[in-house]
């Protein structure tokens, strides 16, 4: 059974930082793309970062990109997204997703 299971969310300052991680298991972790996915209320989905099997290739999206950084440990069985640099306009539900599989989301409020 695939569990994805979040933590890392939080009240942070603009400017601030968080490290969202994400742990993975009930499937073949190291074969697949991994994706940070951010709904915020009232709002569509955004893909914010995504990872290749090995690490090799990850993207992000124009709101994000320099800010964020997305990682993945293999052995661990976990991705992680690093978060710099935040702005109120990322407070947001933070979500590990994995093809048609999602994690419970972790809160990201950027606050003063």
């Amino acid at each position: 059974q695939v569990q994805l299971v979040e933590s890392g969310g939080g009240l942070v300052q603009p400017g601030g930082s968080l490290r969202l991680s994400c742990a993975a298991s009930g499937f073949t972790f190291s074969n697949y793309y991994l994706n940070w996915v951010r709904q915020a209320p009232g709002k569509e989905r955004e893909l914010v970062a995504t990872i290749s099997a090995t690490g090799e290739y990850v993207g992000y999206a124009d709101s994000v990109k320099d800010r964020f950084t997305i990682s993945r440990d293999n052995a661990k069985q976990t991705v992680a997204l690093q978060m710099n640099s935040l702005k109120p306009e990322d407070t947001a539900t933070y979500y590990c997703n994995w093809q048609d599989y999602w994690g419970q989301g972790t809160q990201v409020t950027v606050s003063s």
